[in-house]
């Protein structure tokens, strides 16, 4: 009888003993396995890659990073957590992006910032207008200080997830987070006081 694997609840971490037996079976050649676990971390890495600013482009970006998984599977810890390995591959493949299409990525988040109209293929435009507003200032942050801040607070991230995520080391992570968010807090106070 084959055993039903849940998605953990939004919110909670995923613990260890949950996604072993997928990544090792996936590890081991079993496809279906590896259909577990994109299954379980699809809607995860799409929100990362959006929030790291794929944007519109973020499906794309996670179709490849899910590829580029799989390829190197072989390289992967089993001492090591699956989704921050995940995580990190994703947030590569949007860097990629940003390198190739930054102009353009550019441009949807400021449309998105005054547009009227709904699009059902972009999330960022079904936030209400604190969080359109709190999007709009970490995008005008750099990269480096928007890629932390998203991981530790939007995608709920540790800090240790975060540095693994992100190739940094945790003291970085920190440093980063505090001179990040001493940069939004006049930007956000700014924007509470002209309403």
């Amino acid at each position: 009888m084959q055993r039903l694997h849940r998605e953990p609840m939004r919110g909670s971490r995923c613990r260890k003993g949950i996604t072993d037996e997928a990544v090792a079976r996936a590890i081991a050649g079993d496809q279906a396995a590896y259909g577990e676990l994109v299954a379980r971390h699809t809607a995860l890495a799409h929100r990362t890659a959006y929030l790291l600013g794929a944007g519109a482009d973020a499906g794309d970006v996670v179709q490849e990073a899910f590829v580029k998984a799989y390829r190197k599977l072989g390289t992967f810890r089993p001492d090591a957590d699956f989704k921050p390995w995940l995580l990190k591959i994703v947030a590569n493949e949007t860097k990629n992006l940003h390198r190739s299409r930054r102009r353009r990525n550019l441009m949807e988040l400021k449309l998105a910032g005054v547009t009227e109209t709904v699009d059902h293929d972009d999330p960022g435009t079904l936030v209400d207008d604190s969080r359109a507003t709190l999007l709009r200032a970490l995008a005008s942050l750099p990269d480096h200080d928007r890629q932390v801040v998203t991981c530790r607070y939007l995608l709920d991230l540790s800090e240790a997830e975060t540095a693994q995520t992100l190739g940094l080391a945790k003291g970085t992570v920190k440093s980063r987070l505090s001179r990040a968010l001493a940069k939004l807090r006049p930007m956000l106070e700014e924007v509470a006081h002209d309403r």
